[in-house]
């Protein structure tokens, strides 16, 4: 059974007795949304088989509830999103339909009541099932039973995969070249994936020693910002990576899909920002596994990439079979954070080591001195540093 850890944030606050409200975000794509939403926003989205990923970033984002138009466990395979959302207190209404889109604006102010029902002031309204702790949990389980034909499923997808992507998998066909030497470096990958504010304290030390080559994956960009590392390499679709993250001064690879056309190419002149494009299908983490590892990195640590069986299918059918056959290329190379901070040790500093030998020097003067040899050897020294003493009182005035 896989145990659903929540980030660390506070709970939302307590419906009122009316239900909860607010404000009306929509978009069909989530990643598109959670860039605009605010605290206390209602979140409208299209989402089958809702991800943790997505999830988490709905929690962080404070909304007061989530209204799914699709199912948000479809069944076919045990989907984290729906825990997540529920367990933070946030409430769930599934399969309200693809009519919201219209019933609903952005901007409407909008109520949700206990039974699924999200009314407008107008009295315009929809409905669906509201997905609480318990009933995500069911529905967890009882999508365990389809695990045989995702998997039999991810098979056929990882084989496509393979063969559309060959030559980059294989030979490393379309790699962009970098003007940051990695050849022989550490390369560390940070997503805004789950547990990514952990695994980077975990590594504080290994950071500040160590001066790996630092590649933020989309959000991930932003997580090295906000933690005061500058990345050297940005990686990802231009409409997840933020202003903040293409100005940071770091190279800009953007992954472009294998028609390797800029999506935005007036927002990179606005901004005034060079980018590599990288062609190549997939998960943008991937992509970055695989340029760090075409570029000669000697261990590459992911930050917010945890992948067991059940986030493979998690992640969605195309993009697991990505995961999967970049880690397979990667090999050995490939280290999780939390495995490198277990067995890290710092490496003790030339001013500590000072420090240790001057306490052991004082520690040995003190042993000498309560000796008669030693009150011997040390009465020249303390004769000396009195007449010193006494001259400099003299000098004075």
């Amino acid at each position: 059974m896989t145990t659903v850890k929540l980030p660390n944030l506070r709970r939302p606050a307590a419906p009122a007795a009316g239900g909860t409200s607010g404000t009306v975000r929509m978009d069909r794509r989530t990643k598109n949304l959670t860039k605009r939403l605010k605290p206390g926003d209602v979140a409208v989205i299209d989402h089958v088989d809702l991800d943790r990923e997505s999830a988490e970033t709905l929690v962080r984002c404070r909304v007061a509830a989530v209204v799914n138009a699709s199912s948000s466990t479809s069944g076919r395979y045990p989907n984290l999103g729906p825990e997540v959302i529920a367990a933070a207190g946030i409430p769930l209404v599934d399969r309200v339909g693809s009519g919201v889109f219209g019933t609903l604006s952005e901007g409407d102010r909008v109520t949700i009541d206990a039974d699924g029902v999200v009314s407008r002031s107008d009295g315009s309204k929809v409905s669906g099932d509201v997905l609480d702790v318990h009933r995500a949990a069911a529905l967890k389980s009882e999508a365990r039973a389809g695990m045989t034909t995702q998997l039999e499923s991810f098979t056929v997808n990882a084989t496509e995969h393979l063969r559309r992507e060959q030559e980059l998998l294989l030979d490393g066909v379309g790699v962009p070249e970098l003007h940051t030497r990695i050849e022989g470096r550490p390369v560390v990958l940070v997503t805004a994936g789950h547990g990514h504010a952990r695994d980077l304290h975990a590594l504080r030390h290994y950071l500040s020693e160590h001066r790996p080559v630092l590649i933020g994956v989309e959000g991930g960009a932003d997580v090295l910002l906000e933690a005061d590392l500058k990345p050297d390499v940005v990686v990802g679709h231009l409409d997840a990576l933020s202003d903040r993250a293409l100005r940071c001064g770091a190279e800009v690879v953007e992954q472009t899909g294998r028609t390797g056309r800029t999506t935005d190419a007036e927002r990179l002149e606005r901004l005034g920002v060079d980018v590599l494009r990288f062609g190549a299908g997939g998960a943008a983490e991937d992509l970055a596994m695989i340029l760090a590892d075409d570029r000669g990195a000697r261990i590459i640590v992911t930050v917010g990439i945890h992948a067991n069986l059940v986030e493979y299918l998690d992640g969605g059918r195309s993009s697991s079979a990505s995961t999967f056959l970049a880690r397979l290329r990667v090999g050995s190379k490939l280290i999780d954070a939390q495995a490198v901070a277990a067995v890290h040790r710092p490496r003790v500093g030339l001013p500590m080591l000072l420090l240790l030998l001057l306490a052991a020097a004082v520690a040995l003067v003190l042993a000498l001195s309560t000796t008669p040899v030693g009150s011997d050897w040390l009465e020249p020294v303390t004769s000396g540093l009195g007449a010193l003493v006494d001259r400099i009182q003299e000098l004075l005035p």
